[in-house]
């Protein structure tokens, strides 16, 4: 098999055709403890990580936010919760979130009628590198913690870009490694040593816990990927790294 043809699941290359199906199945086993995975990769942080996003945003009334790969609804929620901020202030339309995932699971294990309750939110079933929008449709995207997940990230950022109206902005949050060696050896100890077993013993899977890790090391390095944002045809893109480059935030917008 040619190196064309293979691509990285973790550590482990395996044939393009089946990735999406493999990263389906990590999903579909930890959908239900979504929240208590990010927990376990964050160490907790995540939530925080998620307020600065959306701080990062500046959500404003009558604006439509698409979060891809958006789980649980966190971002969504935080979206429209943020831009009411605005509309009380200023006035206009209230804002409204679509969740699109590949995963039925995962937007079965996101409703909550209590946290969704007077939030426009709608959940579509939908593959990042082919969203199922029409052009210049929305007027923010949000990817967290999915991209490294995704079969063809280039596919996936072109079309993000494509659903977006001119102006609108493209914001991806995602686990990195750390840049600064003694940060990147507490990081690795953490992760290889603890959150496999963490997960075997929260959720009786270690394997789709072991994935998880390994595959925020096969993720690019945080120039490399803010130049795949440039080359898809973002600009103002950039990006910002939180708790020592454990996570980054990337930017761009659609001029």
């Amino acid at each position: 098999m040619t190196e064309e043809n293979t691509i990285d699941f973790g550590f482990e290359d395996i044939p393009v055709s089946e990735k999406q199906a493999k990263v389906r199945g990590v999903f579909d086993s930890v959908a239900s403890k979504y929240d208590l995975m990010n927990d376990a990769m964050s160490m907790g942080v995540h939530r925080l990580w998620k307020d600065m996003t959306i701080t990062k945003i500046n959500p404003q009334p009558g604006e439509i936010l698409i979060d891809v790969a958006g789980g649980t609804g966190d971002l969504a929620r935080r979206f429209i919760k943020k831009a009411e901020q605005a509309r009380v202030r200023r006035g206009g339309q209230p804002a409204r979130a679509i969740i699109a995932d590949i995963n039925a699971e995962m937007l079965l294990a996101g409703i909550d009628g209590k946290k969704d309750a007077g939030l426009d939110i709608t959940r579509v079933c939908g593959n990042a590198q082919v969203l199922p929008f029409s052009d210049n449709f929305a007027d923010v995207i949000t990817i967290a913690f999915g991209i490294r997940n995704v079969t063809d990230r280039m596919m996936a950022l072109r079309d993000m870009r494509r659903v977006l109206k001119p102006g609108g902005r493209f914001f991806c949050l995602e686990f990195n490694t750390p840049p600064t060696e003694i940060l990147r050896k507490f990081y690795d100890a953490y992760s290889f040593n603890v959150i496999p077993p963490m997960g075997q013993v929260l959720t009786g899977d270690r394997d789709s816990y072991q994935y998880l890790v390994e595959s925020i090391r096969k993720f690019p390095k945080q120039e490399e990927f803010a130049q795949m944002i440039r080359d898809a045809g973002y600009k103002r893109v950039g990006y910002e790294n939180y708790t020592g480059g454990v996570c980054a935030l990337h930017w761009g917008w659609k001029v």
